[in-house]
Parts: structure tokens; C-alpha cells; sequence
């Protein structure tokens, strides 16, 4: 079981306390990661949490479909058409860019936060909270580290937030660390 204190100081939440009852072991972490430094600090949080805890760590970073800008008007102009729009020689090419870059981010972050941790690797495909949701239960990880971008107004409308889809649709903990100004 998991408790948290929580109180709210205007329109934000702070957690003050998470009261973790270890009758339930965790064994397995799943690490959303990506190339940011929020990311960075939840990547740090979640190798930390490992090694303490003498927990498997999965590191998954998603790969999220591409728009790529077209010639024309209206709404394709500002928003971009799907990669169907590519040839398949460049579409190749440009998947595995995408796949090096992941590849690169989940080993740079076990030689930088690894240490003596077992470490499992995944790059996954699609919408990155989908992604990260899927690969825990691939993973059958006991929880999910991932980290926020404390993004509020407009910036907020704007994008989507990962962390919220996790906590939403995932049917274990998730433990958001804020990242650092």
C-alpha cells in the first residue's frame, strides 16, 4: 500500500510524506525516460530507488510518430501529414535515426545512473504514455518512475502530459519526480 500527505499551496500540490508499506516488495522499476533534464532527474530518482531497494530496473524510452511538414494549405501546412506522406527509403532512414537516438538515451542512462542495478532496456513506439503503460505490464514492474515538466497555463493547453496519462491508466503505483528548474 502506498500513502501520501498531500497539501496544496494555490494551484499546485506538494506531496509531503509517501508512506510506502513494504509487505508489498518492489522488485521491478520501470523508468520513462527521454532526452530532457526532468527526465534526467526521475532517471537519478528511479536507479536510486533500485539500488536501494536491490530492484530490477526497465528503462523504456518511446518513439513517437513523426509529422512531417508538407507544401499546401490549410491545416497540413501548420500540423504536418503522417510519414505516409514519406517515400519508404526515407521513411527507413528516419526510423532508424529515431531508433539509434532511443538506443543511445537508454545506454547513456544506465552508464551514467546504472552502477551495479540489473537493467532491461525497451523501445517502444507510438504515444509515449500508451507506451510507457504497455511496457510496464511487459516489464510486470511493481512501479513506474517518471518525471514532470511543471508546465502550467497556456504552455499546459498546449501539450500533452505524460505523466498524467500514466498515473491515469496504469494499474500500479507511479512515482512523478518534479525536475529541477
Amino acid at each position: 500500500m502506498v500513502s501520501m500527505v498531500i497539501y496544496r499551496n494555490k494551484n499546485h500540490y506538494h506531496v509531503l510524506c509517501l508512506i510506502l508499506d513494504f509487505t508489498i516488495m518492489i522488485n521491478r522499476i520501470l523508468i520513462g525516460i527521454e532526452d530532457s533534464k526532468y527526465a534526467e532527474a526521475a532517471t537519478k530518482y528511479g536507479f536510486e530507488l533500485a539500488e536501494s531497494l536491490g530492484a530490477h530496473v526497465g528503462l523504456v524510452n518511446v518513439i513517437e510518430p513523426i509529422a512531417v511538414p508538407m507544401n499546401g494549405n490549410g491545416a497540413t501546412e501548420i500540423l504536418g501529414t503522417p510519414l505516409q506522406g514519406v517515400d519508404s527509403m526515407n521513411e527507413m532512414e528516419l526510423l532508424n535515426v529515431q531508433d539509434m537516438v532511443s538506443e543511445n538515451i537508454t545506454q547513456q542512462a544506465t552508464k551514467q545512473f546504472g552502477g551495479k542495478v540489473e537493467v532491461t532496456q525497451f523501445n517502444e513506439y507510438g504515444a509515449t504514455g500508451e507506451g510507457i503503460v504497455a511496457c510496464s505490464i511487459e516489464f510486470k514492474a511493481d512501479i513506474i518512475v517518471v518525471g514532470t515538466h511543471h508546465r502550467s497555463g497556456l504552455d499546459r493547453l498546449f501539450s500533452s502530459n505524460v505523466a498524467e496519462y500514466v498515473i491515469r491508466h496504469s494499474k500500479i503505483p507511479v512515482l512523478v519526480v518534479p525536475g529541477k528548474e
